[in-house]
């Protein structure tokens, strides 16, 4: 049976053949998905629309759950292979509906993408109290995967990709306040906890679900121009962080790093699809391979290895289980 990723021992850039360049078209060409199934969490814009696009395109169908339906019909609008259902990440009753509809379908899992996510929010708490981000980002797709195991098993062979985020390095998990009660909040340290909190959840499902013939991978998109994830950021925040000159414009050197779309939904699809990947499980990606070990204070390439410890990824688990009120028995 193939290894785990906890501390990262198998974080090893491999020779995929690509790199930051490769669009999704470009890492999924040759691969026929004819009769898979996936499901796509937040598929209807961003990169989750490129992937979504993508993987209809090489025969898969492909089920959009998505919380504003007429935005979602509008942007998936001449789609084949496409199916749009109800799902609401801040809201736990919505989740399971929409699990409990597919799990009845009978069918099978092949693609699990756990894309969804928010970011530069104000402190909001969903009904539990618990913060957005982390209820966004990273419970509500443990919820979703949990309620979804049954059909991952029986494709035989299913990947679940949860889209995370070198933003993982703006904080680990604060197991002693998840959730800013006694703290000030800091929306990147809220986004960036929970982003490290699905890195935790990738090792730690990878690690029980590999007898199951379920590989499971975290992934860097990478900064990615023309999407709605920056809705709610404020200019002022921007310009503290140096992307934008006083005039609001964002600056040349910052536009020219950032990924188009295409590119940005690279990896998803990458790691989704790779046979490359048959045989590894439980690693976090980026720019189309394997990334590197991150050490240091500075945000760099990589990953940070504390975000994929183990007794933290099981000390997590737990948590999760609690928070969700599920058993997640995924050995």
């Amino acid at each position: 049976m193939r290894p785990d990723n906890f501390q990262g021992e198998q974080q090893h850039p491999i020779h995929s053949g690509f790199n930051a360049n490769s669009t999704a078209s470009e890492v999924i060409n040759g691969i026929d998905l004819t009769g898979k199934i996936a499901i796509v969490t937040g598929g209807n814009s961003g990169i989750g629309l490129e992937t979504t696009k993508v993987l209809a395109h090489a025969g898969a169908t492909v089920v959009v759950p998505a919380r504003d339906i007429e935005k979602a019909r509008k942007n998936l609008n001449g789609l084949a292979n496409v199916e749009l259902e109800f799902m609401d990440l801040m809201d736990l009753q919505s989740i399971d509906a929409f699990a409990q509809k597919f799990i009845a379908s009978g069918r099978p899992l092949h693609l699990l993408i756990n894309n969804a996510g928010i970011m530069w929010v104000p402190l909001r708490r969903d009904s539990r109290g618990i913060e957005s981000q982390l209820a966004t980002n990273h419970l509500a797709h443990f919820q979703l995967t949990a309620r979804l195991w049954p059909a991952l098993k029986k494709a035989k062979g299913a990947r679940v990709v949860n889209v995370s985020s070198q933003g993982h390095q703006f904080a680990p998990f604060d197991f002693e306040d998840p959730h800013f009660l006694h703290r000030d909040y800091e929306t990147l340290s809220g986004y960036g906890q929970s982003k490290t909190a699905m890195n935790l959840f990738t090792v730690a499902l990878d690690a029980k679900a590999k007898q199951h013939q379920v590989n499971v991978y975290a992934l860097n998109p990478g900064s990615i121009g023309g999407t709605e994830l920056a809705r709610e950021a404020s200019l002022e925040l921007f310009q503290q962080m140096g992307f934008c000159d006083t005039d609001g414009q964002l600056l040349p050197e910052v536009a020219a790093s950032l990924k188009t779309i295409p590119q940005g939904a690279a990896t998803t699809v990458w790691c989704a699809t790779s046979p490359l990947l048959d045989s590894i499980g439980g690693v976090y990606c980026e720019d189309s391979n394997i990334a590197a070990l991150a050490n240091g204070p500075e945000v760099t390439p990589g990953v940070r290895p504390d975000s994929l410890d183990q007794a933290h990824a099981m000390k997590l688990w737990s948590l999760s289980e609690h928070w969700t009120g599920i058993t997640f028995d995924a050995d």
